[in-house]
């Protein structure tokens, strides 16, 4: 009967790390990123005796001792994505682990929230040192900083290419507020006036003035029926930079200019204008493929990098370190790849995975641990009844 006595307290210790579990798991219910733990039991035989018992048994019989509470498995189902306001709020559609340096570690998680931090790395919100991994070129998570890419270079303008319609039965038109760059970033506005040759059909004299009404130059642009003469489709005018930098700039109009009668109304315009001035780091964002993208003052954006996504063949190696965060504890292949790629999920910017609990799931197997316990102390103080009964027998003689 002793056995009984333990048999039950082992339901006891049991149920009570059942509790211990189900109640991490409701507390946890909004806690982003966050993996319920199933509640496992197990049964637990062994050879020998009967303990306190009224009869002798063979050494060899097998005896239940109870149940024990087993190793507990980490239910890595997808949560809810929810949106969220961070350019860098980073969660997975689909399977994989965001890769985090600290010191030398590495740890993995399912979502987070990461802001450039004062070093200038992408690191978790609130100065954790936990610094977002990033591919490099030799296909290596590593922490990316941007500090050196803050500024965006200047680049001169060569090409101004024109598009639509210049009015054959117009006299005059004029495409104005055109901005050019020299390679120091310094900025010229330029203005493109189309004067209609008085004496010959399909001839244009162009004219070129910059913001303080210099004239940069003259050309003829011509057209054969109402297509640009191949040999005017593009005209080169120069201009001095304050820096005393010649400035060439081609006017393109190969593509997409016409000359038709429509009045004295004209549509060209320029429909792009190359190079930019100096620009100043505007945002930083993660974009639909998962690459880390800088956006700058001029317009101008640059890529840095896929982030890295940690692709593990069994999940339960990984063990829980708190705040979201998984350390490898196991010795299965990892693989470190970028978002999208087979076997992985999709990385999505501004959205937040929710913790996966189910509760309705946790308060039924509440409801079931709590009969389990009720039980087992009704073992235990069955038993302890019946033990004093024995120790109330008296001798008779």
């Amino acid at each position: 009967m002793l056995g009984a006595i333990y048999t039950g307290l082992s339901g006891l210790n049991a149920f009570s790390k059942g509790l211990q579990t189900i109640s991490n798991n409701v507390a946890n219910l909004n806690s982003p990123g966050f993996k319920a733990t199933s509640t496992n039991f197990s049964d637990i035989f062994s050879y020998g005796g009967g303990g306190l018992t009224f009869f002798r048994g063979s050494d060899n019989v097998q005896v239940g001792n109870g149940v024990r509470f087993g190793d507990p498995r980490t239910d890595f189902s997808q949560g809810d994505l929810r949106q969220s306001e961070g350019d860098l709020d980073l969660g997975i559609r689909g399977s994989g682990f965001l890769v985090l340096l600290n010191n030398g570690k590495t740890y993995y998680a399912r979502t987070g929230q990461f802001v450039v931090d004062k070093d200038g790395f992408i690191s978790q919100q609130g100065d954790s040192g936990y610094r977002l991994g990033v591919l490099d070129s030799s296909g290596r998570a590593v922490a990316l900083n941007i500090d050196t890419r803050r500024t965006s270079a200047p680049v001169a303008t060569t090409t101004i290419k024109f598009a639509d319609n210049l009015s054959s039965s117009a006299t005059t038109a004029t495409v104005a507020d055109l901005a050019v760059y020299d390679a120091q970033g310094g900025k010229q506005t330029w203005q493109v006036k189309f004067d209609k040759a008085p004496n010959t059909q399909g001839e244009w004299t162009v004219t070129v003035t910059d913001q303080t009404g210099t004239n940069l130059g003259t050309s003829a642009l011509k057209f054969t029926g109402s297509a640009v003469d191949p040999t005017t489709q593009k005209l080169t005018f120069t201009s001095t930079s304050p820096g005393g930098t010649p400035l060439l700039v081609v006017l393109d109009f190969s593509s997409g200019v016409t000359s038709f009668s429509a009045g004295t109304t004209s549509t060209l315009r320029s429909a792009s204008i190359d190079g930019n001035g100096v620009g100043a780091l505007s945002g930083v964002t993660v974009d639909a493929e998962g690459q880390v993208k800088l956006t700058y003052s001029n317009e101008k954006t640059d890529l840095l990098g896929a982030v890295a996504i940690a692709d593990f063949r069994d999940p339960q190696q990984l063990r829980r370190v708190g705040g979201g965060l998984f350390e490898n504890n196991g010795s299965g292949p990892t693989r470190v790849i970028a978002s999208n790629t087979d076997g992985v999920g999709r990385l999505v910017s501004k959205q937040i995975e929710a913790s996966n609990v189910d509760l309705s799931q946790q308060f039924g197997d509440l409801i079931l641990i709590q009969r389990g316990f009720q039980a087992s102390s009704q073992v235990v103080s069955a038993t302890n009844d019946m033990i004093q009964q024995l120790f109330g027998i008296r001798g008779q003689g």
